[in-house]
């Protein structure tokens, strides 16, 4: 099933996503016509796990890690799908990485990796947005409209094998399977919760495939994961 969050001039809906349309407890909302779709959770963090595909150590020559090598970015990191994507002043590369990400159902720490299924609400797609050239992780990809999330919750998934990929600009730009990961999606978020209690809400995005790149003002980036959906934003 999936599930969406809708900003509406009576302010924010959540419930179903069927076909354009979001089923909320008070009536249906068409999506476009009666709102626009915010991202499908509320977290008080975002845990991003980086180099967890071997052709993207390869690519940026990064050391192989031993474990999960994450990152945070804040809740003002966050965007919609369908909102424009701002390139900074302050940074001359821009780029994207096309994620997926688990949303966290229940307060939980010092999980299991069999425990992790019953502790996640569901899947949705991150476009893990990074000031390339800035010093250091938080200044790189901590910032706001750094964090684009959606475009819904799939809450029926299992991670372990999703086929995805990234076009910009209608260009092809990544293509390749969850399946290819160093950490499989169940083994990042028991080790992000050995550190941190979880919150419901909170996202535990897995990395990103080789390939993540430098897009320009007017680019549009679309990445899909099969079984979720297709987070789609334009570079302001």
């Amino acid at each position: 099933m999936r599930q969406a969050r809708l900003l509406t001039t009576e302010g924010p809906v959540a419930g179903r996503y069927d076909d354009g349309v979001v089923y909320a407890e008070d009536g249906a909302y068409e999506v476009g016509t009666d709102g626009r779709l915010l991202p499908p959770c509320e977290p008080s963090a975002l845990y991003c796990v980086g180099r967890n595909y071997a052709e993207t150590i390869e690519q940026m020559e990064y050391e192989r890690p031993e474990e999960p090598d994450f990152f945070i970015k804040p809740p003002a990191a966050l965007l919609g799908h369908g909102q424009p994507i701002p390139y900074p002043a302050f940074t001359e590369e821009l780029t994207y990485a096309g994620e997926l990400a688990a949303v966290i159902d229940r307060r939980c720490r010092d999980l299991e990796p069999s425990a992790v299924p019953d502790a996640v609400r569901g899947y949705t797609v991150l476009n893990d947005v990074d000031a390339l050239d800035q010093q250091g992780r938080t200044a790189r990809k901590a910032f706001d409209g750094s964090a684009p999330l959606g475009p819904w919750l799939e809450t029926d998934l299992d991670p372990r094998d999703v086929a995805m990929r990234t076009d910009v600009a209608g260009e092809r730009r990544q293509e390749a399977t969850t399946e290819l990961m160093l950490f499989d999606p169940f083994e990042v978020v028991a080790y992000v919760s050995k550190r941190f209690t979880l919150r419901p809400g909170d996202v535990v995005a897995f990395g990103s495939p080789a390939n993540p790149g430098l897009v320009e003002p007017g680019d549009e980036v679309e990445i899909t994961y099969e079984g979720v959906g297709t987070l789609r934003n334009t570079v302001r």
